[in-house]
């Protein structure tokens, strides 16, 4: 974050935080579909809990197919994002039940993007992962504010991979004391059991599959999962909630 005490991110450390590359984050800005919250003396981007959300929507409504006119058309004139991701699925629901359209293969294609296209056919296919879809939208559209629990937005899950980063360089031990001290400055007086039901219902893991498989068929960098950062932290609350 800036060093300024706003909690503002430049378009770099929303990259890093996002996995999504600069140019990208650029492209969809200059694009309209991702404003910046307000701009540094100098003229840089700057960036909120709410620009975070809203480009993790973005994302997720783009490897559903949609080109950004229809992106800023889903997000034109919504008071939050929240009311937009909700809107988006019972839309997609009403007209093709959530089949959402694989990738478009290269004309020439490789060995490993056809092998991907026909798994991320597959994949699409089935009612569990439309579901699994259907609630990441929902909750990567997820408003940070006093009313939103704890384990329910991006922002959260920003802090989880920073704070699980740190205690996987520290060599610190799910269960161990300084394993709960991080989980208290990361979930606060939130119900450790609750806040892991809450991660646990967005961790299918065919979600991580979904945007592997995009990759290898648009060409895109392979995205990271962040699986140990996840890991870590499931496992210390985990730990929490045993009898």
């Amino acid at each position: 974050m800036t060093d300024d005490g706003t909690g503002l991110l430049t378009i770099g450390e929303l990259a890093r935080a996002t996995g999504l590359s600069v140019r990208t984050i650029r492209y969809w800005s200059d694009e309209g579909a991702l404003p910046p919250a307000t701009r540094s003396a100098g003229g840089y981007r700057l960036y909120d809990a709410g620009s975070f959300a809203r480009l993790e929507l973005v994302r997720t409504l783009r490897e559903l197919g949609l080109g950004l006119t229809d992106v800023r058309r889903v997000l034109t004139g919504e008071t939050t994002v929240a009311q937009v991701a909700a809107a988006h699925v019972a839309a997609l629901d009403a007209r093709n039940r959530l089949r959402f359209a694989a990738a478009d293969l290269p004309d020439d294609p490789t060995p490993d993007q056809v092998d991907a296209w026909v798994e991320l056919v597959e994949l699409i296919q089935e009612p569990e992962f439309r579901a699994a879809m259907r609630r990441m939208i929902e909750f990567n559209a997820a408003d940070r504010g006093p009313d939103v629990p704890t384990g329910s937005s991006l922002w959260f899950m920003s802090r989880l991979i920073r704070s699980a980063g740190d205690a996987l360089r520290d060599g610190v031990e799910p269960g161990t004391p300084r394993a709960a001290a991080v989980l208290r400055d990361l979930i606060g007086d939130a119900d450790p059991a609750a806040v892991l039901k809450r991660l646990q219902a967005v961790a299918d893991p065919r979600l991580n599959r979904y945007r592997e498989l995009s990759a290898v068929v648009n060409g895109w960098d392979r995205p990271s999962a962040r699986t140990e950062e996840f890991g870590w932290v499931v496992a210390a609350l985990e730990s929490q909630v045993a009898p």
